[in-house]
């Protein structure tokens, strides 16, 4: 992989925005001042878009759809192929701005930048995967044709966690199958979220119109963007209150949309007895604190098998003593900056409850500006918000199971059902285990954390409707129109 892109070939202008295959200004009176998470300073600022800019990024999708549906296969593969070169050729820079926009450490910078490309590189396998069938009828002398359809313009808001990857998931495979794309990014993560996307696509050699990239605030635009008449489908990531809010809107207007939601988690990372302690407390380190435990999969809930709990407890705690926390573009740093002072607040919130409800801290730290140190809570029980509400943040609770029967009824007491992980030495156990978690991802021995570019990805219950990745979302983003023919004439009773 190359990473010989230079400073004097870096992309600029991120003040505009990439509206109906043009750089332009917002023209709405509000500016997005884009900052630094680590140490507050400016990145950039963004005058915000309209309402009538909002409109006119649709207007030109439903022109440009049209004749890039007509486009062949390779057509269409060959821009997502582009893509990925253009990927590997400024690695370094879009690192960076991982780094320096989200908030990433360069650890999960570097993860975040190749899940972008492995999903990038699976969308351009998907312009030749898309096919039709030929199904037989009841009916003497017809033929049934059942076609795979392009949904048309495909309307996308993505989050601020993982905004790269997050974003591609969605805009690379909408491409790939013939659609077009009005993205609306997080406010905290325009760049890497969108407009960095828009750079790399145009150089690709995308077709103007194909992909706008609108930056409004969420009470101007936010609905208009779902609301609007020509998106067919809304593919949204982020809260679980938003996407209902999402849902409500796609389905109340004068035109019924479809939904493609991934939303909230509180993700259970489940040790029985009989697993490898000093495995899976490095995994459960990793898969909690990685960029800070803002990810939807992170590990939420760390349940323990009371035979072992003491054991692990401890285990854990030395282990994660040894984790650095400070500057993210330090290869060493494992724990960097939690993203605006909004998020900030809600963990402070947090720790104060969980110790109010009797949760027992035997690891903290200073806060320092938006540095949150990693933090452990003991004693944690079911009913606890710590173990009830996704916590998005380095923070943790232990809870104690009885057995191995109680550690699955606590796993699945919740509202949501995104991922989950058991570790166990025993297979069969662990499948049997996992196959009674009600969650869209279970994890044999691994985090929460995992997304494979062509394993399905979504949850179940209030984590979501749908799947991303691979042949589900080539379906989520297609739709099958039946024609069928009349080759002999038809016998019609009056």
């Amino acid at each position: 992989m190359t990473t010989n892109n230079t400073d004097s070939n870096a992309y600029s202008n991120f003040d505009l925005q990439y509206i109906a295959g043009e750089w332009q200004k917002g023209e709405d009176d509000s500016v997005n001042t884009n900052t630094n998470p680590y140490n507050g300073d400016t990145l950039v600022e963004i005058k915000q878009a309209t309402k009538t800019q909002l409109d006119e990024a649709y207007q030109a999708a439903t022109v440009a759809q049209a004749e890039w549906a007509q486009k062949t296969p390779a057509e269409r593969a060959g821009v997502l192929y582009k893509v990925v070169d253009i990927f590997d050729q400024r690695q370094d820079e879009i690192v960076d701005w991982l780094i320096k926009e989200s908030g990433s450490t360069r650890i999960k910078a570097m993860v975040e930048f190749g899940s972008a490309r492995a999903i990038t590189l699976e969308s351009a396998t998907f312009p030749s995967r898309v096919h039709g069938e030929i199904r037989p009828s009841n009916t003497p002398g017809k033929e049934n044709f059942i076609y795979r359809e392009p949904m048309g313009v495909i309307a996308v808001i993505s989050p601020w966690n993982f905004p790269l990857h997050l974003t591609q998931r969605s805009i690379a495979p909408a491409l790939a199958l013939g659609n077009a794309v009005v993205l609306k990014p997080a406010s905290d993560t325009p760049i890497t979220g969108g407009l960095l996307l828009a750079k790399i696509f145009e150089e690709a050699g995308l077709p103007k119109g194909l992909l706008s990239v609108v930056i409004g605030a969420g009470s101007d635009i936010g609905d208009a963007i779902v609301t609007h008449d020509i998106p067919s489908l809304v593919s949204f990531t982020g809260s679980t209150a938003v996407g209902k809010h999402i849902g409500e809107l796609a389905n109340g207007g004068d035109c019924v949309k479809q939904v493609a939601l991934e939303l909230g988690g509180n993700s259970p990372f489940v040790v029985l007895k009989d697993a490898d302690i000093e495995q899976a407390v490095k995994a459960a380190a990793f898969g909690k604190f990685l960029h800070q435990g803002q990810i939807c999969i992170a590990i939420n809930r760390i349940i323990v098998e009371d035979d072992i709990y003491d054991d692990f407890v401890e285990r854990f705690l030395d282990h994660v003593k040894t984790l650095n926390v400070g500057d993210p573009n330090k290869q060493d740093t494992a724990v960097g900056p939690i993203i605006n002072k909004k998020q900030l607040k809600s963990l402070k919130d947090k720790i104060a409850t969980a110790q109010e409800e009797g949760a027992k801290i035997i690891l903290s730290g200073d806060i320092k500006g938006q540095l949150v140190p990693p933090h452990i809570f003991t004693e944690v029980t079911r009913d606890m918000e710590l173990a009830r509400d996704e916590v998005f943040g380095p923070l943790v609770g232990i809870i104690r199971a009885k057995d191995e029967e109680d550690a699955l009824t606590i796993a699945n007491d919740t509202m949501y059902g995104l991922s989950s992980a058991v570790f166990t030495k025993d297979m069969e156990k662990g499948l049997r285990f996992a196959r009674g978690i009600r969650a869209g991802m279970t994890h044999i021995n691994d985090i929460t954390v995992n997304d494979d570019s062509n394993a399905p990805f979504g949850g179940e219950k209030n984590s979501g409707i749908g799947r991303f990745n691979g042949e589900w979302v080539l379906e989520e983003f297609t739709t099958v129109h039946w024609i069928s023919v009349q080759h002999t004439p038809r016998d019609y009773p009056f």
